[in-house]
């Protein structure tokens, strides 16, 4: 038998049995875990609001021999808010549907159970700050984490030099499959050809630089997030169910 703790996003919740649930979380150091929380579907559990999801909290697992080699899922039995991020995400529509896209996102990028993904998990905490505290907008804090994560997961769009032959930008020619923006030499069968801004926004969102994005122009805007939500949906294989009700 075996207790261990850590601190995590909850990405999701199921529901078990008449009054426990199962907790999915991105977790600091054990990457994303599955555990069985008892009881705090009861009007009486005292730690079931620490476990629901945009909740930061640290977390005490209890597990025998066998499930920590994965056989069966531990117990979480003991939680303490950290950051209750769901606060100031919940109650409106915007910061809720681009939250709820980032925990898909931050799951899907996750699937190895016990795997760490530190880079993974700190993005998720700062994007979910950011978003509970309404400093940008919704969809330009959801564009900038998903780019974030595509790079820190190995898919790093290229917003300047061509990502075929390397030849130095500005490139106008942009493809998905190609991995970002490609010179008219290297051009392949289904690029296309975005504004010059919105090309400049999605590196911005990608390097931080909040002045310039704030400043785009509602149309290079969604401009972007089309490239962003393309991209992304080629490197997963398969879209994010959540994205589709994103305001933009």
């Amino acid at each position: 038998m075996s207790l261990f703790r850590d601190d995590g996003i909850v990405l999701r919740t199921q529901k078990l049995g008449e009054a426990d649930r199962i907790i999915t979380l991105l977790t600091r150091g054990h990457g994303r875990v599955r555990a069985v929380a008892r009881g705090v579907r009861r009007t009486k559990s005292k730690f079931g609001a620490g476990l629901e999801p945009f909740s930061h909290a640290d977390v005490q697992f209890f597990a025998r021999g066998s499930e920590l080699i994965g056989r069966s899922l531990p117990l979480c039995n003991q939680t303490q808010i950290i950051a209750p991020y769901g606060n100031g995400i919940v109650t409106d529509y915007a910061r809720y549907t681009a939250g709820t896209a980032m925990l898909e996102t931050a799951e899907r990028f996750t699937e190895n159970e016990g795997e760490p993904a530190v880079q993974q998990y700190l993005l998720l905490v700062g994007a979910l700050r950011t978003l509970s505290r309404g400093e940008h907008e919704p969809h330009l804090i959801l564009d900038a984490f998903l780019l974030r994560s595509l790079a820190v997961n190995g898919y790093a769009p290229s917003f300047d030099d061509c990502a075929k032959c390397g030849i130095h930008g500005p490139n106008r020619h942009f493809s998905v499959a190609a991995g970002g923006v490609i010179c008219g030499d290297c051009r392949v069968p289904g690029s296309v050809v975005p504004s010059s801004e919105a090309i400049a926004l999605l590196s911005a969102l990608l390097t931080g630089d909040w002045g310039h994005a704030d400043a785009c122009e509602a149309r290079h805007v969604r401009e972007g997030s089309g490239l962003v939500s393309a991209y992304l949906h080629w490197h997963l294989e398969r879209g994010l169910r959540s994205l589709r009700y994103v305001e933009k």
